[in-house]
Order: C-alpha cells, then sequence, then structure tokens
C-alpha cells in the first residue's frame, strides 16, 4: 500500500513549463502518510514525464521492491498503490518467457506482465486492489488504472498540455501552476449524499477515475477513459438470466471463493490482524482467518457507552469464541474532539459519513499493533444487508396502496412528530423493520413517500439534503447514476437496483473512501476479502432467495458464518457503525457546531444560503435530530477553513 503522484506533458502546443523536479518533491512528499516507509521519483524532462512514490513497505521488504520501478526491458515505468493476490499465478507464467525477476514484489510481476504481454491482457488476470500509473518510454503514453470496486482512489486532471495525477488531491495542489477552484455543482451533490459522486471531485477540472476503468493519455493530447470491468453490465446480464443452482451447491461454492478470497490477502511480510465489530461481514471474515491461519489473529473493535450504539460487546463474545487475541477501546466524545480537526486533512475534499470517527479511531488503534487488517466491507451491498431495504421495499409497496393526497398528510405528519416518539414507535415494528434511531431516520425518509417511482423514493431515503439548490449558492447538482431510467428495464427488480446502486456510487466514493482514508492516515493498510471480484461476480449470479429468505438478509453469507460460530452468537438486530452525533452536537461538540454554522460566518462566505442552515440548527438544539445535514455542513466548513487557498 502506498501513494502515487505524478504528471505527463500531452499535446504538442505550447503550455505551461514542466513542474521542476522540486515540485515533484512537494507532490509527493503531501502523501508521507500513505507511505512512511521510503519515497522515490523519477523525472524526465525530455520525455515530459514525472513520477513520485511513498511506500508502505508489506511485500518484499528489500529494495527489489522499490518504486518508481523500470521494466527489465527498460521501456516500462511503473508506481503502483494496492496489492495484488493473483501474483504468484502470474509470475509462474512469465517464468516461461525469459524475463528474470529481481525480486519478489507483485509490483515487479504486475509490470514485467505488462511489458509482456500489454495492459489489457493483463488486468483481467489481477485479483486485488489496485491504481496504477504506466509509463511507456518508446510511445510517450500514460495509462493509469483503478480496481474494479474502487478500492484504491485515483484523481486526475488535464489541462493545458499537463496532466497531473495523485492517490489523493493533495499533490495536485502542490503544483504551482495549479489553482483550486471549487465545484459548486460538486458541493451540491454532496449536501445531498455526504460524499462526493464519481467522477466529481471538489475542485473544476478534476476527476476521480471510477471504478474499472482505464485511462490513457498520448503524445498527440488525446486523453480517452474506458471500463475494464463493468458491474453494471455484470449485474444486467445476471438478472437477464438467473442461476437456478441449488442451495447446497451454492453455499459450498461460496464457501471456497471466501476462503481462497481471504487466504490471498493473508499474503505480507508484516503482522496482520482484523476489524471486528461482531456482525455477520466482519465475524465471516475473522472466523475465515483463524481458520486459515491455525492460529490467534489479532481483533480490534471500538465501543461506546451510549445505549444503541455500542456493538464491542458483540464483537468480544465473537472474538472470545474464535480465540483471538482481542483489543477494544471505548470511544467518548472527548475523542470525537481531538479527531475533527484531522477529518478535512485526511479526507481531503468535503466527506461526512458520521462514522468516519470511529473508523478513524480504530485505525488508530489498530495501527499500534500490526501494520495489514482485513475487513468485512461489502457484505450488505452484496447480500442486501442494509435495514433500508425492507424498508424502503415496505413504503414503496404501501405508497401504491395510499392516494397521493393521504401520503401527503402522511408525510406532513412524520416531520412534525418529535423524534424521540417516533424512536419508541420503531420498537413495536416488526423484527425485520426495526431500526435503531428510528426517529431521525422517519425524518430523513419523510418526503420520500411523495415520490412518483421507487428509485425516486430511494434516493430521497439516502439524500440529507432533498434540495441542494437550496443550500448551495449557485450549485447544480449532478443527476448520475441515482437518476438512471435505463436500470428500471435491464435491473427491473427494486431491490436489486438498489444493491446496484449502492455498489456504483456509495460503496466506492463513501465506505471504501472512508476506509483508505482512515487507514492511510495511520500507514495501516486495510484489505476487504469479500470485495474480490470473484465473489461480487457470483453474488450477482445467485438467486435472490439467497440473499434475502424468510425476512432475514444475508442469508448465504449467514449459512457460511453459521458452519463456524454458532448462530446464537449472531442472530441480532443489525446496528451499524454510528456515533451518538446528534447529542454530541447539543452537548461536547456545540461551541464547534455553533461557530462554524454562525449566519455572519455564512454570509460573508458566500457558499451557502445561510436561512435553511440556521433553521435546522435552532431545530436541533430545540429537541428535532437534524445531525446529519449539519454534518455536511460542517465538514464542508471544516474543509473550508483547512483549505483557505481555494476559489470559491
Amino acid at each position: 500500500m502506498c501513494g502515487i503522484a505524478g504528471f505527463v506533458r500531452i499535446g504538442r502546443t505550447a503550455g505551461p513549463p514542466l513542474p521542476s523536479p522540486e515540485s515533484l518533491d512537494r507532490m509527493i512528499d503531501t502523501l508521507a502518510h500513505r507511505g512512511p516507509d521510503a519515497r522515490g521519483v523519477w523525472y524526465d524532462e525530455v520525455r515530459g514525464v514525472g513520477f513520485g512514490h511513498r511506500r508502505l513497505s508489506i511485500r518484499d521488504l528489500s529494495p527489489a521492491g522499490a518504486q518508481p520501478m523500470m521494466s527489465s526491458c527498460g521501456r516500462f515505468v511503473i508506481i503502483y498503490n494496492g496489492e495484488i493476490y493473483s501474483h504468484d499465478e502470474i509470475a509462474a507464467d512469465l517464468a516461461g518467457t525469459g524475463r528474470t525477476l529481481r525480486g519478489h514484489s507483485d509490483t515487479e510481476i504486475m509490470l514485467e506482465a505488462f511489458a509482456e504481454w500489454g495492459v489489457e491482457r493483463v488486468l483481467p488476470r489481477l485479483i486485488g486492489m489496485f491504481a496504477f500509473a504506466l509509463f511507456d518510454k518508446e510511445t510517450g503514453e500514460l495509462v493509469l488504472a483503478r480496481d474494479r470496486l474502487g478500492i484504491k482512489p485515483l484523481y486526475w486532471s488535464a489541462a493545458n498540455g499537463l496532466l497531473l495525477f495523485g492517490s489523493e488531491l493533495k499533490p495536485l495542489r502542490a503544483v504551482p501552476s495549479w489553482t483550486p477552484v471549487v465545484d459548486r455543482s460538486a458541493m451540491a451533490s454532496f449536501m445531498r449524499h455526504n460524499y462526493i459522486p464519481a467522477p466529481l471531485t471538489i475542485y473544476k477540472g478534476v476527476q476521480k477515475l471510477e471504478p474499472g476503468t482505464l485511462l490513457r493519455a498520448r503524445r498527440d493530447g488525446s486523453v480517452t477513459v474506458e471500463p475494464f470491468w463493468n458491474l453494471r453490465t455484470i449485474a444486467e446480464k445476471a438478472v437477464a438470466s438467473p442461476s437456478n443452482i441449488a442451495d447446497g451447491d451454492a453455499l459450498d461454492r461460496l464457501d471456497k471463493l471466501l476462503l481462497d478470497a481471504v487466504r490471498r490477502r493473508l499474503v505480507a511480510d508484516v503482522p496482520i490482524g482484523a476489524l471486528l465489530s461482531g456482525g455477520i461481514d466482519s465475524s465471516l471474515v475473522t472466523a475465515l482467518m483463524t481458520e486459515t491461519t491455525g492460529g490467534k489473529i489479532n481483533t480490534f473493535s471500538i465501543g461506546f457507552s451510549e445505549k444503541g450504539y455500542d456493538e464491542a460487546p458483540y464483537a468480544r463474545e465473537i472474538a472470545r469464541y474464535l480465540g483471538t487475541q482481542h483489543t477494544e477501546l471505548y470511544a467518548k466524545a472527548e475523542h470525537a474532539l481531538g479527531m475533527v480537526e484531522k477529518l478535512p486533512h485526511w479526507y481531503d475534499e468535503p466527506f461526512a459519513n458520521s462514522s468516519q470517527l470511529p473508523t478513524a479511531l480504530v485505525c488508530e488503534l489498530t495501527r499500534q499493533h500490526v501494520k495489514v487488517v482485513l475487513s468485512g466491507d461489502g457484505g450488505d451491498e452484496l447480500f442486501a444487508g442494509y435495514s433500508r431495504y425492507p424498508l424502503a421495499l415496505d413504503l414503496w409497496r404501501k405508497q401504491q396502496l395510499a392516494p397521493s393526497p393521504l401520503r401527503t398528510i402522511a408525510a406532513h405528519g412524520l416531520l412534525a412528530m418529535p423524534a424521540a416518539i417516533l424512536d419508541k414507535l420503531g420498537q413495536i415494528l416488526p423484527s425485520r423493520l426495526r431500526q435503531d434511531r428510528f426517529g431521525s431516520k422517519a425524518k430523513r425518509y419523510a418526503t420520500a413517500l411523495l415520490s412518483q417511482d421507487p428509485d425516486g423514493l430511494y434516493r430521497q431515503m439516502l439524500s440529507h439534503w432533498h434540495a441542494p439548490e437550496t443550500v448551495v449558492i449557485g450549485g447544480d447538482e449532478m443527476k448520475g447514476t441515482l437518476w438512471d431510467k435505463h436500470l428500471q428495464r435491464t435491473v427491473p427488480d427494486f431491490l436489486d437496483r438498489m444493491m446496484l446502486f449502492d455498489t456504483l456510487t456509495y460503496l466506492p466514493d463513501d465506505i471504501l473512501t472512508k476506509v483508505d482514508r482512515a487507514s492511510m492516515a495511520v500507514a495501516l493498510e486495510a484489505r476487504v476479502p469479500l470485495l474480490d471480484h470473484r465473489v461480487v461476480e457470483f453474488a450477482w449470479r445467485l438467486p435472490q432467495h439467497m440473499k434475502v429468505r424468510d425476512g432475514v438478509s444475508k442469508w448465504a453469507l449467514r449459512q457460511v458464518l453459521y458452519r463456524r460460530v454458532p448462530r446464537e452468537l449472531l442472530d441480532r438486530p443489525k446496528m451499524g457503525f454510528g456515533v451518538p452525533l446528534a447529542a454530541w452536537l447539543r452537548g461536547p461538540l456545540r461551541d464547534w457546531t455553533e461557530n462554524l454554522l454562525s449566519e455572519a460566518r455564512l454570509k460573508q462566505q458566500g457558499l451557502f444560503h445561510p436561512e435553511p442552515i440556521r433553521e435546522r440548527w435552532q431545530a436541533h438544539l430545540s429537541g428535532a435530530d437534524w445531525a446529519y445535514p449539519l454534518w455536511n455542513v460542517l465538514m464542508a466548513q471544516s474543509w473550508l477553513d483547512a483549505n483557505p487557498e481555494v476559489v470559491l
């Protein structure tokens, strides 16, 4: 795991001068947290290219694994962030080509394979997470690629004959000729979600390279971006021809796939652990790790004293049963206070999933003991695990039975009812619909009752600010995947569509971004075996009753886990990885919040309309729960404070 950054001159027209070697040094040193073990640069003024690399040494700790790395034939240069778990098979095939490997790093194996067979032929063979830049000294072509699910990040910008790229946005800001200008449309999209959806970034003219895509920048100035793996196509084909596989065969194949995915991700030359929440996904990964290693592993969890937020006892029970070496931290409000000032620097652009706080804390804890950790991310999206799925299905079904005027009355009634009363009502719902903090969620979902189609209902359920243009001055949000009507025809089932929406958007832009930044901020490598692309493809081929059965989600994952852990340790309502944000904003974070949301500040800034923000803040202080939309604004304000040079 590492950090990469660089640039290449494109086109033959006169443009700004090539960034200097000193600029390249500054670019790559902004990523020192991602790779504190070593640094390397390659600068070729004649060819107009500069590569920089910060190394977190995980495999082949010798100098033979250093980057930038040049192929044995001298033609190609690579910098790379990630881990390739199919390197042994590729190395075996390379043995017959006459190419000599100097070490045993996956970087060298991948580079020599590219040199021998070409990028297009090698990419389908890569199992793992990756973001790389490959330069061809003979043709002057630059190739950028990002892994299939978007586990590793990659940003790029092309303007005035120069293409810049980096693992984060920080390296771009280190280039003297580049001016950071806020994209208000991206900010509006951020206000709806709590992340900036790809390919947008907070800056005009800068894009996220989307998952599963390949960028080519050629000497003639042309830049093309094409997919090399397309989840959308995979899902459309799967639902068009559903599998009739028997339950037993499906579970055996899934078990074997998951075991292999975990086994591959245990290869490292440094200590490895697991993030354990006590839920289905993390417990399954931990159980498979224990089975594969045949010995004790290190597990880590975080807890909260506040009722409804503490999963630590469940994790403790699973750890005790599996015999892991378990470490836990109970987080308090002062931990959050110490963390909020770091978040804008860590996340590099506005990001407002409040679970970024416990994620950051558990990563700090974990890094004190190990250098690599496995997590259970991905199970909710692949096996219908989110509690919002049955709620959306139920809301849409009931919405069709009620006339429009009645739906309008119900929506306004939910919005008017105190969240505390709704919380109590939520406790008497059927178990499959029961959720923690039902009151605040019900208020967020109230406007969804007015939707004219199921996708609109789900989009409203996901929205923090339902009308971002009323919050961001001059903001015209991008209408991306969540607005795509075509999917209603190609993926006709609503549950399938919700899972696809989340895997295409929420997973890479929110969940995986959160994990990458929190882990890399402390030089910890996080691996996600459930997002092995072979598991993803197999999950989509499974019939839906393997995901949800008799109202129980993640049915297939549960059955695989029950082979290893008693179900009585696991069968309980899903809690989620949240923090008591509403109470913290009224309590220990109140002064910080009031300062960032002051009317005078908002007016002077000229980016946000003060009225709706101040209205929700006052309502929150009076007992309503507007913590999540307010957290969006707070994270944007914190980011602006941390980056005073940006142009609004």
